[in-house]
């Protein structure tokens, strides 16, 4: 079989930052998946899964009332490896692009306090498995490291 497109980036070079991993058609609308990567693979710690859960649920409420990305917003969500998240938006976009976009959700999840959005037993599957504390920390250190003083090198994958 042939190597998935994510399967070809070199996870050696990659570091934090907001990256187009793929665009696709649709229809007639273009599908932009971007890798919003919190931590360099293989090198730093991967997150736990209270935390990812979190910031999924933070995320995605932020992502889905936004005013003007709410109704491009097809899917927020967590890497199976723990180093960060994919979003799908309905669109053409560069990673340079959403980075007002993914600064203010990483703000929101930052500032975030009171009961998690859809963590309850009813509209969650897993509910007891968040900590929005962590999730806290971890956004505001992927804004502090990454998002405020982003650069061309953590746009664009490395070759």
């Amino acid at each position: 079989m042939e190597k998935i497109a994510s399967f070809t980036i070199d996870h050696i070079r990659l570091v934090p930052g907001i990256y187009v991993s793929r665009r696709d058609t649709v229809g007639q609308e273009v599908i932009t998946t971007f890798d919003l990567r919190m931590t360099s693979p293989n090198d730093e710690p991967v997150m736990n899964t209270a935390e990812v859960h979190t910031i999924e649920h933070l995320g995605a409420t932020f992502l889905r009332n936004h005013p003007d990305y709410g109704s491009k917003t097809i899917y927020f969500g967590p890497m199976g490896c723990r180093t960060g998240f994919y979003l799908l938006l309905a669109g053409n976009y560069s990673s340079r692009d959403i980075v007002p976009l993914v600064t203010g959700m990483f703000e929101f999840i930052r500032d975030y306090s009171g009961e998690v959005p859809g963590a309850s037993p009813r509209d969650c599957g897993n509910y007891l498995d968040m900590n929005l504390h962590m999730a806290n920390y971890l956004a505001a250190g992927y804004l502090e490291k990454v998002l405020y003083h982003i650069d061309d090198s953590r746009l664009v994958y490395p070759e």
